[in-house]
């Protein structure tokens, strides 16, 4: 495909899963080529004969081979490969690996390498939220230098407060504390946990923002003007991971959506974004308050429902972009019709406090019919490894509004059957009949709550 600025011809998938079969099935459309890479685990995976060729980059252990930038920029070297798409996790947010792309004369499919270390750092991402405009949880301009100052600014904002890594995400890195005595204890803990998880011991505090609802803003930018994709619902979260996310949001008012979605295009395009992203807020719905939290430099593992009421192929435009074309699409031609809810289907057992469960699939079958989309990467016969997330994959449903997607995801659910291993279908059959679910009456922390009453013998949730 030639494009302005560069022309790629071929695309090294560096990931794995149903993200890398998501991202192989918009290349093809493009007429891109695709190399796959994987590791001794992942032969078998879906992505590996869909892709134009596979390379090897090493044992099943994450850290020697996805994350192994040297084996992944040697495989683009061998298959031809003149771009490379991360997905989400492992590189996708690794500044290092987009420096080390650049350097190899290649084209990385995301924001420059700069854009990701000033958004990844979230101490310092609050501060050019703030330079631009947009309201931040009450907490600390930076990080904190140790416990005493760290507790100086917990007794101006007010306890409860939380903990938070300033190299965290995806949920990790964060401890909520109630009083002194509670944040002088964890917080050495927390800064030795972030060292080790994160390489970055930095940590800064935000106050707890109570009865909240997390809302999220998909944005594309060309490293000059951005637009955005409006918002998505990701209240239903267990220990800060989301599993059940909707388009739009629910009982948003028109005027908060209208702010949100303007605060995220504006933050977008103040550090010159590029690619896809989202911008995520806590907000109080019935006052009409939103807080920025932090910015996601990569596609979201919850992309679907935006394609789904917006009709954007988000893998395409992020392609389009990182090759250097600019923006085609306007403002004003981004629209949403009707509603979508995506669950995430995982090899876990909610009754066994969410135990994954890797093992073979025996049977399989895949819910299919008007407005249903499942974006995985299984197949009969297919064996889990048990050394990455246990995602099996993504059961994304649409129709003209909430109440019918919801009665079109139960539908979805009673037809999806997995038998070989214990999934994650029980309990989004619990929560699709739940009358606070029907009727948006949720926030960040209800399906904890929820959890604890639903399965009481599970121990900690």
């Amino acid at each position: 495909m030639s494009l302005r600025g560069v022309t790629i011809r071929k695309l090294l998938v560096a990931n794995r899963g149903e993200i890398a079969v998501r991202i192989i099935r918009s290349a093809r459309e493009m007429g891109i080529g695709t190399a796959q890479v994987y590791s001794d685990a992942d032969a078998g995976m879906p992505a590996v004969g869909m892709a134009d060729e596979a390379v090897n980059i090493g044992p099943p252990q994450a850290a020697r081979s996805y994350l192994n930038r040297d084996a992944i920029l040697e495989a683009a070297r061998v298959t031809g490969a003149d771009a490379v798409h991360p997905g989400y996790g492992f590189l996708a947010e690794d500044a290092g690996f987009a420096d080390a792309v650049e350097r190899a004369g290649l084209c990385f499919v995301g924001p420059a390498a700069e854009t990701i270390r000033q958004m990844g750092d979230k101490a310092r991402a609050r501060t050019l939220a703030l330079q631009a405009g947009v309201p931040t949880v009450p907490g600390s301009t930076g990080p904190i230098s140790g416990v005493e100052a760290g507790l100086a600014i917990a007794g101006e904002i007010g306890f409860p407060v939380m903990i938070k890594a300033v190299g965290g995400g995806g949920g990790r890195g964060i401890r909520t504390v109630a009083n002194p005595e509670e944040f002088s204890h964890q917080a050495p803990q927390a800064r030795a946990e972030a060292r080790a998880a994160f390489g970055d011991d930095a940590l800064y505090i935000e106050k707890v923002v109570d009865n909240a609802s997390h809302i999220e803003v998909q944005v594309l930018g060309d490293g000059e003007r951005a637009i955005h994709f409006f918002e998505r619902e990701c209240s239903l979260q267990r220990r800060r991971q989301k599993l059940w996310e909707e388009a739009p949001s629910i009982n948003l008012p028109e005027e908060l959506r209208a702010a949100l979605c303007a605060a995220a295009v504006k933050l977008a395009e103040s550090v010159g974004y590029r690619g896809a992203g989202t911008v995520e807020f806590l907000c109080d719905k019935q006052a009409g308050q939103y807080y920025f939290i932090e910015m996601n430099t990569r596609i979201q593992v919850e992309h679907p429902v935006t394609e789904m009421v917006t009709g954007y192929d988000l893998v395409r435009e992020m392609l389009s972009v990182a090759a250097g074309r600019p923006l085609e699409i306007s403002q004003k031609d981004v629209a949403t019709k009707g509603h979508s809810i995506e669950v995430r289907l995982n090899a876990e057992d909610p009754a066994r406090n969410f135990l994954p469960f890797p093992g073979v699939v025996e049977s399989l079958n895949i819910p299919s019919g008007p407005g249903v989309r499942f974006d995985g990467a299984i197949y009969p016969g297919y064996t889990i490894p048990p050394f990455y997330d246990s995602l099996l994959g993504k059961l994304i449903v649409w129709d003209i509004d909430r109440e019918a997607a919801l009665a079109r995801l139960a539908r979805a659910l009673d037809e999806f059957k997995l038998e070989g291993v214990s999934t994650t279908r029980s309990l989004f059959q619990a929560l699709v009949d739940n009358e606070d679910i029907r009727h948006g009456r949720f926030d960040t922390g209800w399906l904890e709550k929820w959890l604890q009453e639903a399965y009481p013998e599970a121990g900690a949730l």
